[in-house]
């Protein structure tokens, strides 16, 4: 009497602990029958624009030490220092330049 070999099912899960003791446990390649080819990318990441600064040796040297420090690559500091500078011009409340507003320079002619 032959028996019939029950086919394995991937699981339905978005759990990564879940998946990843399930792919401790099995082959890729027992599951050939269930994988689709993908052609078009599925993560794509974000372009942002990409700037260029120029830096002297010893500030760049600084920069490196700092990164190393923090376990950064020094783009990455770059960026945080910027976005955090960003974020503090944009929350000042700067009082209006009175150069802009005309009608606060000309007196009341009542």
């Amino acid at each position: 009497m032959e028996k019939t070999i029950k086919r394995q099912r991937l699981p339905d899960t978005d759990s990564v602990e879940e998946l990843a003791r399930f792919w401790d446990k099995h082959d890729l390649t027992d599951f050939a029958h269930d994988l689709l080819e993908v052609t078009e990318p599925l993560f794509v990441r974000a372009k942002g624009t990409s700037l260029s600064i120029e830096l002297p040796p010893a500030e760049a040297q600084h920069l490196k030490k700092i990164a190393r420090s923090k376990g950064l690559k020094e783009t990455a500091v770059l960026r945080l220092w910027i976005l955090e500078r960003l974020h503090e011009f944009s929350s000042i409340r700067r009082a209006p330049n009175k150069a802009l507003h005309p009608a606060a320079q000309k007196p009341d002619r009542s």
